[in-house]
């Protein structure tokens, strides 16, 4: 029933629950009649009707976006815009993949949509064209044979050609690609090397291209990381077995102590602990334990790993001394000769302004050489401290850029490493040299991360880390992220990448001078199990995306995978430390630029 009209031109609208007291609008409870007590009507003159109309329309609107926002599971939108647009696009799209779990929620802008269409095209990698292939018809390395095809006289600068022929066990040409090769040429009694530029013909050979960048007797190298039949395995796992890497945390209150499984999303219908970031949006979650509430998580460690992830007919084409990381082995001469050039002809050739030359660098006497600009040896530790004087470095990511901080603290003296309390894995760490105003600080990114453990507080994103730093021509910043979201769909890494990008440009916007570099993902040394989650395809595909993200933005690179594929040492996670100085000479030389002379 109506209340009675206070004056003639007043309207009344029911609303459910709700107080108004804007743009004129008095609200007015009527109690007189039973079936209208607890009802709120709306008094609004003619002259406000309008008004009234578009109040009713704000709180439609505000309660269709809180059940959207309900729905996204998601506090942070943040990441919705590409930054390279100056309004946010209307328009969004849901991508077209089937996403992992909470992805399936991911709402892309335009510009986000087409970007990751075209970073999935980058990544297409030829398949059998069977399901299943017997092993004995898989790709055998003994069998298959390369053969250099021009081979004459050759100049420094040439192109040298390599033609290579799978087979499979039976000795049988390969029909169809799809096998992952590595190749590198050498010189070792010059601790030379380059890598190699693979091209795939999809019809069981390969293509093999190589830059001579130094005079001499050059040796090349193939070899085979996985067979095809293997990728196809390994494609698999990535999409269907993305927790096959599991997380676990220790909950605590009091005496009472509780750990459960942590992972980017989990499985089954028990109740979670949803920890995600709520400024990156970044999703983590936890199961929930049975007696204490979330808010006692302390830590994050590393639960392990699944087994019985292939069958007896699958482990086949993951084993060592067999179809893993093996030589592929020459027909007819294996190496060339190389002619000199004239000095001028040889420092044209090592400097190049395409950012996009291939190979970047070479070795040299254990010492790289990157062809777009001179680099720097730093031999004594005087030199380091020199070129960082006045400077705060910032070192965020994983164990191989941890590498970066204690090759540091070691090779240089006066940089003191202050005990933090915190475990040497993941940090934070920090080291000083007061006299020459330095200070050298790293910390471990945030989860997916494989550590012993990590305190909880101390789990920190690497976007969130960057939004706190100014910058300025004093600040130093190298990050790298590649290992452990290996075991992830691809849509994982490329968020998490595309947040670190949007945190990278803001920067650089409001300090233009900032040196923001990035280090790129490494080969290791691979066995069955560790190819299931760390193999050096994933490690591949994975930096393939990143260097794809990063170009144009006004960062530099230091090429880790050139240089540990190039290098004469075998392969390892953690790479020597010729090899880490000399990542730490390109690093630096961003930094002190060589401006005279040519070291």
């Amino acid at each position: 029933m109506l209340p009675k009209p206070l004056d003639d031109n007043s309207v009344y609208v029911m609303l459910d629950n709700s107080e108004i007291d804007t743009c004129g609008i008095r609200t007015a409870t009527y109690v007189g009649e039973k079936e209208t007590r607890g009802v709120m009507w709306l008094r609004c003159s003619r002259t406000h009707i309008l008004c009234c109309f578009l109040a009713i329309l704000a709180i439609l609107v505000l309660v269709h976006n809180f059940y959207q926002l309900q729905n996204l599971n998601t506090t942070g939108l943040k990441w919705l815009v590409e930054e390279n647009e100056s309004q946010p696009s209307l328009h969004t799209n849901r991508t077209r993949r089937k996403l992992y779990c909470g992805y399936e929620r991911q709402v892309l802008s335009k510009i986000e949509q087409e970007e990751e269409e075209s970073l999935f095209a980058a990544l297409q990698w030829p398949k059998p064209p069977k399901n299943k292939v017997p092993f004995v018809r898989s790709t055998d390395p003994f069998h298959s044979n390369f053969m250099i095809l021009n081979n004459a006289n050759f100049k420094v600068g040439d192109q040298l050609e390599v033609l290579v022929q799978m087979r499979d066990y039976d000795g049988n040409p390969k029909q169809y690609g799809g096998d992952y090769l590595q190749s590198r040429i050498h010189s070792a009694y010059l601790k030379a090397g380059a890598i190699g530029r693979t091209v795939d013909y999809q019809n069981g050979s390969y293509g093999m291209f190589f830059t001579l960048l130094w005079p001499g007797e050059v040796t090349v190298s193939v070899s085979l990381v996985h067979p095809s039949e293997g990728i196809q395995l390994l494609q698999r796992l990535r999409n269907k077995k993305p927790d096959r890497a599991y997380f676990k945390s220790i909950f605590k209150s009091g005496k009472i102590s509780e750990v459960t499984i942590c992972n980017v999303c989990l499985p089954g219908g028990m109740p979670v602990c949803n920890f995600t970031d709520s400024y990156t949006g970044e999703p983590w979650f936890c199961y929930k334990p049975r007696r204490l509430s979330c808010a006692t998580r302390i830590n994050h460690f590393k639960g392990g790993y699944e087994n019985g992830l292939l069958t007896s007919e699958e482990r086949n084409f993951f084993q060592s001394h067999v179809n893993i990381k093996m030589p592929i082995l020459s027909i007819g001469p294996d190496n060339v000769i190389v002619r000199s050039l004239g000095n001028a002809e040889m420092d044209s050739l090592k400097r190049s302004h395409n950012s996009d030359v291939f190979p970047s660098g070479y070795y040299y006497q254990d010492e790289w050489q990157q062809r777009t600009q001179l680099i720097r040896h730093f031999k004594k530790s005087s030199d380091i401290t020199e070129c960082l004087e006045g400077k705060l470095i910032y070192l965020f990511g994983d164990s191989t850029i941890r590498q970066w901080f204690e090759y540091l603290t070691k090779f240089v003296p006066d940089l003191v490493e202050l005990n933090l309390g915190s475990p040497k894995q993941s940090g934070p760490r920090m080291a000083v040299d007061t006299k020459h105003n330095i200070l050298l600080n790293f910390r471990c990114h945030g989860p997916p991360i494989r550590l012993l453990i990590v305190f909880n507080i101390e789990l920190h994103y690497i976007v969130n880390e960057l939004n706190h730093i100014f910058g300025g021509d004093n600040t130093v910043i190298a990050i790298t992220i590649w290992s452990h979201p290996s075991t992830f769909p691809i849509e994982v890494y490329i968020r998490r990448m595309r947040n670190i990008r949007r945190a990278v440009v803001q920067l650089l916007d409001r300090s233009p001078k900032t040196y923001i570099v990035i280090k790129t993902a490494n080969v290791q040394e691979l066995g069955p199990e560790v190819s299931l989650f760390n193999s050096d395809w994933y490690s591949y595909q994975l930096d393939t995306i990143m260097r794809k993200m990063f170009s144009g933005i006004g960062v530099h690179f230091v090429d880790a995978w050139e240089m540990t594929l190039a290098h004469r040492l075998p392969h390892k996670l953690h790479p020597e430390d010729i090899i880490v100085k000399n990542q730490l000479d390109v690093f630096l030389s961003f930094i002190c630029p060589q401006r005279n002379t040519v070291s």
